[in-house]
């Protein structure tokens, strides 16, 4: 079970919560998957959406098959009564996203799931734990 962090004192000009508090409320909601589990659920017709910036699928590769959205706009590509919804996207379809290392896609994938998709996730470790575990990439271009 994830530890949430407490409330932090009243500071000025802050909201209660920090970045900790609000990652690990998202990780709590979350059943994360390994690199080799997210290839699987590849496999078996689910999502992979890559939200990192183009200069860093450009730099480091992607993932063969995984759609990509940039963060910006990831809410209206994942609401799934959306008129910017990705095509084939519904609430039971299973959708990982993936970052770099595995935070921001957390933060993500709460919010997909509080959009209707109940079946989001993440990857633990992001794109770096995919390459570590010697799935396909697509070649680094930069």
């Amino acid at each position: 079970m994830t530890h949430i962090p407490e409330p932090r004192e009243e500071l000025s000009g802050l909201g209660p919560y920090g970045i900790e508090h609000l990652l690990a409320e998202s990780r709590e909601k979350l059943d994360r998957v390994s690199p080799q589990q997210a290839f699987e659920i590849q496999r078996d017709g689910g999502l992979i959406i890559d939200i990192r910036p183009e200069s860093d699928r450009l730099t480091h590769g992607a993932i063969p098959g995984a759609l990509t959205v940039e963060r910006i706009v990831l809410e209206w590509r994942l609401d799934p009564a959306g008129s910017h919804r990705l095509d084939g996207l519904h609430p039971q379809r299973p959708v990982v996203l993936v970052c770099n290392e595995g935070y921001a896609s957390s933060l993500a994938a709460a919010q997909a799931q509080e959009l209707g998709l109940a079946r989001a996730t993440d990857l633990a470790g992001g794109f770096r734990a995919w390459k570590e575990a010697g799935l396909p990439t697509t070649a680094a271009v930069a």
